[in-house]
């Protein structure tokens, strides 16, 4: 028996990689499915199930173009309605995989259709417990995605279902099964999760808040404090899911296609796309094509995208470092942006050979910021953290506006001020200011290195650190 987690940092994901005697089962697979066929390939073993926990909202799942590249049966948990043809399995109900069995346990709560998968070994023992979104590693699903999307929901009736989900179902099983949650730390789908991604279940009984003994009216006030609003695709990506997608080659193909700069300048003229930069921070801040944003393949590229391009139809144009198009098309794609429509042949280098216009960014050292903020301590200091973070700690007088909810409160920006813009790290300032600057606003300067830099410094008025989690 083999158990494999197939981990992808970008998106805080786990999917999972089960053999047994010649037979496999995929449970959560991302959109790109060939490397779980190339791993059952390796091993002489036939995909039996692709194993779904519920119908995803972070990201679109490989469900489709898996079951039907290998032949495997889709499974979905008690209640799941999926628009296409999947075995949707009764509680309790036995998957025989090679010399192995999988228990299906319904567990609603995260989402109606929410379903944890015990594995049992060869001799029946169970061994580990495949929880989707119903239990993470340190915290619990959020319990109110599903009622965007299902009418007469609430969260507080999720909630409910979530308590009894865990304690009549998960807490009766033995403490040395292993967990494997559908996702870790910086996953959009709880509030609290461990950078840790298994676990066993004994150690979670101890020490995950929302397993310890309380009563059902204290487990709900506790689930549902200090939950923010989901990312605006979640209920787009969780339609995807049930109602079946675009075969993610046919994506590619529309992507991947290469665009002289004077073809690629047409497209974005005839077609209003955006023009999606994705290069390093600092390397696009130096010079870039008017009117694009950047978000850089190398940070949360694709929940960035998601949170903060409201149209998942919305066509797209790449700007992309050599040899990493087909990259930025599929990352897009995991989260249901299907419309890229080509890329930037030969990138900017190209683009500045053609003669063509460039933009570009004001970025400053802190030693740069340090001397401006000495000869006048009232300049605009605007701070594009989350709010928690800013809180925590910050540069006395900043002011916050984080990029999570920048869409929200352009308003708040004044085109007439010069506002010099940081983050934590140098990432999500230049996506801040890259956004503002294609809608006009040209008065905004980036400080390398983020508050990391700035704090190492020691040349500005911190404010004294205060636990985030004493914010909840």
């Amino acid at each position: 028996m083999k158990i494999e987690q197939i981990y992808t940092g970008c998106l805080a994901q786990g999917a999972y990689y089960i053999e047994s005697n010649g037979e496999a089962a995929i449970i959560d697979p991302l959109r790109e499915v060939q490397p779980y066929i190339a791993k059952a390939d390796k091993d002489n073993a036939t995909i039996k199930y692709v194993l779904e926990t519920h119908f995803h909202a972070d990201f679109v799942s490989g469900h489709l173009d898996l079951a039907k590249k290998s032949g495997a049966t889709i499974v979905f948990g008690p209640t799941a309605k999926p628009a296409f043809n999947a075995h949707v399995a009764e509680d309790g109900e036995i998957l025989n995989l090679g010399n192995i069995t999988i228990q299906v346990i319904h567990t609603p709560g995260h989402t109606m259709e929410s379903t944890c998968y015990l594995l049992k070994d060869e001799n029946g023992k169970d061994v580990a417990l495949f929880t989707g979104d119903t239990l993470f590693i340190g915290d619990v699903g959020r319990p109110d995605l599903a009622q965007k999307v299902i009418a007469n929901l609430t969260q507080d009736k999720l909630a409910s279902h979530l308590y009894d989900s865990l304690h009549n179902k998960i807490l009766p099983l033995a403490d040395d099964i292993i967990v494997y949650p559908a996702h870790g730390a910086g996953s959009a789908c709880g509030k609290n999760m461990s950078k840790e991604t298994t676990d066993t279940l004994g150690n979670q009984k101890r020490t995950n808040y929302a397993l310890q003994p309380m009563n059902r009216e204290d487990f709900i006030e506790k689930v549902l404090d200090g939950l923010m609003p989901p990312p605006a695709y979640f209920p787009e990506n969780v339609l995807m899911n049930i109602k079946g997608y675009e075969s993610i080659d046919n994506v590619l193909s529309k992507g991947l296609q290469a665009l002289s700069p004077a073809a690629f300048e047409a497209a974005a003229n005839e077609t209003g796309a955006i023009i999606l930069d994705t290069r390093e921070p600092q390397v696009f801040a130096k010079g870039f094509i008017p009117n694009s944003i950047n978000i850089g393949i190398d940070g949360n590229f694709a929940p960035w995208v998601g949170a903060l391009i409201p149209d998942i139809k919305q066509p797209l144009l790449i700007v992309a470092d050599k040899g990493r198009e087909e990259e930025v098309v599929t990352r897009l794609a995991r989260v249901g942006y299907d419309s890229a429509i080509g890329y930037l042949d030969g990138g900017i280098k190209a683009w500045n050979n053609a003669g063509n216009e460039t933009d570009s960014i004001t970025s400053i050292t802190t030693d740069e910021f340090a001397a401006i903020l000495e000869k006048d301590p009232n300049i605009n200091i605007l701070d594009v953290r989350k709010t928690s973070e800013h809180y925590s700690e910050r540069i006395i007088d900043s002011e916050n506006i984080a990029l999570d909810y920048i869409n929200d409160h352009i308003a708040d920006v004044s085109k007439d001020k010069t506002y010099y813009v940081h983050c934590a790290g140098g990432y999500r300032s230049m996506i801040f200011i890259s956004i503002l600057k294609a809608r006009g606003f040209d008065n905004l300067i980036d400080v390398k290195g983020g508050f990391k830099a700035i704090k190492e410094s020691g040349k500005f008025n911190i404010s004294d650190y205060v636990c985030p989690t004493t914010m909840l």
